[in-house]
């Protein structure tokens, strides 16, 4: 099993990335969400993969992140109806952040605007996924209007902020993903929430 790969970044788009290494070239799927975070053609970069074998094909899915790898990796073999494709395509949509939470509140709305996802298979996530996505943090999210949960992340306070100011889940959570990407790591909830409305 390959569990990650490190080489040069030879190019990206939002959902692929090419990474060089001893003289190959590997091709490997990524959403949007890990497209976000690459640095510049040509340095060094970092994926978490899993691959699916096939017959005809051996397709190479890569994260930022271990956490997000294995979210993927849960998605599709624990969920009815939910391949590779498909779990790249609602991680493309919603940080990890946002689908845990949404999942974890059983917020089947937010999680069926996702492209291709419609009601049933939203309801499908949340009921295969619920007891495995750490069922004992509280998150609120996805409850317009509602306060942040005591303990949650920067970045949940932040989008759970802007949901209150209106903002539609996939749309706060974009907007804070961008501000955390320029402001790093240990933004606080205050400044991703100002950086987003700016």
């Amino acid at each position: 099993m390959i569990t990650s790969i490190q080489g040069t970044l030879a190019a990206a788009t939002p959902l692929h990335a090419i990474v060089e290494l001893n003289g190959l070239g590997y091709e490997v799927n990524i959403p949007v969400t890990t497209a976000e975070k690459l640095p510049a053609n040509g340095s060094t970069v970092r994926l978490h993969t899993h691959v699916v074998y096939r017959e005809d094909a051996q397709t190479l899915y890569g994260f930022a992140s271990a956490e997000e790898r294995d979210f993927f990796r849960l998605m599709i073999e624990h969920v009815t109806g939910v391949g590779p494709k498909m779990a790249l395509t609602i991680m493309s949509k919603l940080s990890l952040p946002l689908l845990q939470g949404a999942i974890r509140q059983g917020d089947v709305g937010t999680l069926a605007k996702c492209p291709g996802i419609g009601k049933k298979t939203a309801e499908r996530l949340v009921v295969e996924l619920k007891t495995k996505v750490g069922a004992t943090e509280t998150v609120t999210t996805a409850e317009a209007g509602s306060q942040p949960a005591a303990g949650a992340s920067p970045h949940r306070d932040a989008v759970a902020a802007l949901i209150a100011l209106g903002y539609k889940a996939a749309d706060a959570d974009a907007a804070i993903r961008a501000a955390a990407l320029a402001l790093g790591a240990k933004a606080t909830t205050e400044a991703l929430i100002k950086k987003a409305l700016n």
